[in-house]
């Protein structure tokens, strides 16, 4: 198996995986992960384009670089099934206003709709970490739950999400970003997320879902997946008195003692 057949099963197990967890509903949610030249490994012939096709946003940034992303109106339970029709190999155009597609969308279909909050995204964390490499939109079904109830202040989110469980500030110290419901698909949500992404790897998106970004498809599902499980923690138990807590002090032993640099101004 190549380097990118091996990329390609990933994603697809991935996408099971959340269809699984109840995260992506129908055609909810959607991955891109960057394809460096080396995971080619000769699986597609980068000269053969199948079709070109302009989007909704100025990507000449990041113009040459190749991506794979799951399609329009795709269903997750379906990618692992035939990842040709559902998931897409890209390439961004050097005018950065078209895309190449190399491989897949085998049925005249095309990228996610969330393609330019996608780019957007990578853009920036590429500014941030130069290892950076996937993106991924699902639909969390305890975090989305959270932002009904509670605050969306960046600050306190945070803090209760940290306060939920002690792997929390350990695995995303620079906390979550929050933005109020907006309409998706579009380029201003897109923008407003990749700009919050310049100092988190987290945006949680008010009555709709959450952006994880990573070094790999496991760094950002990982990221996500604990979010998720903290979230429901404090679905299970918001109506109740709490007891207990984890308090600031303990939270910045935590971090001392994992060696992790705490988002600034979000401890007492």
């Amino acid at each position: 198996m190549t380097k990118l057949e091996k990329i390609i099963c990933e994603v697809s197990r991935l996408a099971s995986n959340m269809y699984r967890l109840g995260w992506d509903e129908r055609n909810g949610g959607n991955i891109s992960r960057i394809i460096d030249d080396d995971e080619i490994d000769g699986f597609i012939d980068v000269n053969d384009v199948k079709r070109t096709i302009p989007i909704a946003f100025d990507a000449s940034q990041i113009a040459g670089k190749m991506f794979i992303v799951t399609g329009t109106g795709k269903y997750f339970k379906n990618v692992e099934i035939a990842p040709q029709t559902n998931l897409g190999i890209i390439r961004i155009c050097p005018d950065g206003k078209n895309i190449d597609i190399l491989w897949g969308y085998e049925d005249g279909s095309k990228p996610t709709s969330e393609l330019p909050a996608h780019l957007m995204t990578h853009i920036e964390r590429l500014k941030k970490d130069s290892q950076h490499k996937v993106v991924i939109h699902t639909h969390a079904t305890n975090t989305l739950a959270m932002t009904y109830v509670h605050s969306l202040d960046e600050r306190e989110f945070t803090k209760t999400l940290w306060q939920m469980c002690t792997e929390c500030i350990v695995v995303f110290p620079d906390g979550v970003s929050v933005l109020p419901w907006m309409l998706c698909g579009n380029d201003e949500i897109g923008r407003k997320t990749a700009e919050k992404m310049r100092d988190t790897r987290l945006v949680v998106w008010a009555q709709h879902g959450i952006f994880g970004t990573g070094k790999s498809l496991d760094e950002a599902f990982g990221l996500i997946e604990t979010v998720e499980k903290a979230a429901e923690i404090y679905i299970k138990i918001m109506n109740m008195p709490r007891i207990n807590t984890i308090t600031d002090e303990q939270l910045k032993l935590l971090a001392n003692a994992f060696g992790v640099q705490v988002h600034e101004g979000y401890l007492d």
